[in-house]
């Protein structure tokens, strides 16, 4: 499957924005999806996934309660709305789908990756 992810931009802290990941060439809903991020000089972190029908949804603990994965697989995209952004929400974020066999609470190593969307919060 290819991912595209788009959406990102730059927004005061406190504000808003929706990420979207859409794929193509491949079943959407064969695939554990999920988002990731890399702030400069960081190692690239996990943020959130999501299963194959959205039934099971996990999040870092940082954002939980300010950002929401979804998906709609008819239209073979995944979101994450962000709320109450904060500085160091500032990343590079990334898609990225499995088959999910190996992975554990949405964690683990994925197969697929989008190009990455750049996210700046202004404080």
């Amino acid at each position: 499957v290819q991912l595209q992810a788009f959406g990102g931009g730059l927004v005061q802290a406190g504000g808003s924005l929706r990420l979207s990941c859409t794929g193509s060439g491949d079943t959407f809903s064969n695939y554990y999806m999920g988002w990731f991020r890399q702030a400069p000089g960081k190692e690239r972190e996990f943020v959130a996934a999501i299963s194959w029908m959205g039934g099971n949804i996990y999040y870092e603990d940082s954002v939980k309660g300010r950002f929401t994965i979804s998906r709609d697989n008819a239209k073979k995209s995944m979101y994450l709305q962000m709320n109450a952004l904060k500085p160091e929400d500032a990343a590079v974020y990334y898609c990225a789908a499995d088959s999910g066999r190996r992975l554990v609470g949405g964690r683990g190593r994925y197969y697929y990756w989008g190009q990455g969307t750049l996210v700046t919060v202004s404080s």
